[in-house]
């Protein structure tokens, strides 16, 4: 295979994974990451099957080792590694994982019960729990923020939204503190955290009442933020998470040109469950309307898509819906 760099190989997973995929990676990447793999793509040709292989394997076994690195350090990693693969390709895989990445912060709190936790950082300020928060697993920070007091929930919160980048000094010294209180091993990194997705996943996983109580908080303190958190929070796609009770529910309180333009851009596998919850000649009469519509503006179908969220949204606190939240254990009976 020609040789690639970092770069190229991006591109080639890329374009390999094709366009929804790809858009979805893209969320998570900074708008100069964008702009450079963009580039990338748009110089990157045909892509040979050989060389997309190579590719997807070597992204499939730096996947492995960081994973296994995250759980338990590197001659955990190793360990694995060599017994799937072998001596000298796990320490060729480690030796490249290394060169291009450092573990995350606060990978021993990771390790830690949540209980535990909550017990040497529910005195800190704030801003030093939305910090240690945002680097943990979405699960152990949903479970600690549940336990805060509720007005320690809404600061908490608020500042995980808004957090960007931390200086390497302020995250070692907080590492720092920490590992000693814990008395385990803390891995230096200095990545971005927090910010609004880190926010909406973790809110995701706590109570209902914990979600309530924050964002109608946030509602009255920061607007804009509250809003922001809102629409990510249940995003369309999330539709199909919901019983075919509920969708039949929702299907009956939206006006058919909006979920005609909703589904404009919409997945496959969205579309194939609301023609499910409907007659089979609404479903056609749907479909003809989507086909005659021609182009339409993406801000047009988003805002038909944020239209079906909110009446989604305003069905659960009504509750005549259900949206199934993974850190819950909801019995319905």
């Amino acid at each position: 295979m020609v040789e690639l760099n970092g770069r190229q190989k991006a591109a080639v997973l890329l374009v390999s994974l094709g366009p929804e995929l790809s858009a979805q990676i893209y969320r998570h990447l900074r708008d100069e990451e964008i702009e450079v793999l963009t580039r990338e793509i748009a110089n990157t040709g045909s892509v040979r099957a050989a060389v997309r292989d190579e590719v997807f394997n070597e992204f499939y076994e730096m996947y492995l080792a960081r994973e296994y690195v995250e759980q338990g350090g590197i001659d955990y990693a190793r360990e694995l590694l060599e017994k799937a693969l072998g001596a000298a390709r796990a320490e060729a895989i480690l030796a490249r994982l290394v060169s291009t990445m450092k573990a995350r912060p606060f990978s021993f709190a990771r390790k830690t019960d949540p209980n535990q936790l909550l017990n040497f950082i529910q005195n800190e300020h704030p801003q030093t729990i939305a910090l240690i928060l945002a680097y943990l697993n979405p699960e152990q920070a949903g479970m600690i923020l549940s336990a805060l007091p509720p007005e320690t929930q809404v600061d908490v919160a608020k500042r995980i939204a808004m957090l960007d980048r931390t200086t390497p000094e302020i995250l070692k010294e907080i590492e720092e503190t920490l590992e000693k209180r814990l008395s385990a091993f803390a891995i230096e990194d200095y990545t971005m955290a927090g910010g609004i997705d880190a926010a909406v996943e973790i809110l995701s996983l706590v109570d209902r009442a914990t979600e309530k109580t924050i964002l109608d908080a946030l509602e009255e303190e920061d607007p804009e933020l509250a809003e922001a958190i809102l629409k990510r929070m249940f995003v369309f796609e999330d539709i199909i998470t919901l019983d075919d009770r509920a969708i039949q529910k929702v299907l009956r309180e939206i006006d058919t040109r909006d979920l005609a333009l909703a589904l404009k851009t919409a997945s496959e596998e969205v579309a194939a469950r609301i023609y499910k919850n409907m007659s089979k000649r609404a479903a056609d009469m749907l479909k003809e309307d989507i086909e005659y519509m021609g182009p339409v503006r993406l801000r047009d179908i988003e805002e038909a898509q944020q239209k079906i969220v909110a009446t989604i949204r305003r069905l659960e606190e009504a509750g005549e819906i259900i949206i199934s939240r993974g850190g819950e254990d909801e019995i319905v009976v």
